[in-house]
């Protein structure tokens, strides 16, 4: 297997695990928050943190190393305006993500300490989850971009 093959299969495999994780963790998680079972939220949010350490954390670490490697390898510019859209969007995506990581921890800990003393989520948990439901949508449309722009590769501007 050739250099570009391999960096090829390594940044397609991140991408996906990168947005197949968040997906579905979303997804998870959001439902689960919506069933408004605090043992089931503890559980969720408690996964949710791990999968973002396991897996996001490592394929947000990936794309742009192996992006970049490919980037070079193809003969691209860093000034190519495709790659400067996407490399924006992922930072968008990136400054998105961090508060949600932080936002998560903090619902896990609401929905633990709520689950332990048998008491209802309180109204931090509920703010936490409405700011991370709001964060994770320009997150995901950026994703979705940052697809289209690896894929079509369109002359933006001149």
């Amino acid at each position: 297997m050739n250099a570009y093959v391999l960096l090829k299969t390594v940044h397609i495999l991140s991408s996906t695990l990168l947005f197949g994780t968040g997906l579905g963790t979303a997804f998870f998680m959001w439902f689960t928050h919506r069933s408004g079972q605090i043992a089931a939220i503890a559980v969720a949010t408690r996964l949710t943190v791990r999968a973002d350490l396991f897996f996001t954390t490592p394929a947000v670490i990936v794309q742009p190393l192996s992006g970049y490697l490919l980037m070079r390898l193809m003969g691209f510019d860093l000034h190519t305006p495709w790659l400067q859209v996407a490399a924006a969007l992922y930072l968008v995506t990136g400054a998105c993500w961090l508060p949600v990581v932080w936002l998560q921890w903090r619902a896990r800990n609401l929905a633990n300490t709520a689950l332990r003393s048998g008491t209802v989520l309180p109204p931090a948990y509920h703010r936490c989850m409405r700011l991370w439901f709001a964060l994770g949508w320009p997150a995901f449309f950026a994703v979705i971009a940052i697809f289209w722009l690896m894929i079509a590769k369109p002359t933006l501007w001149a």
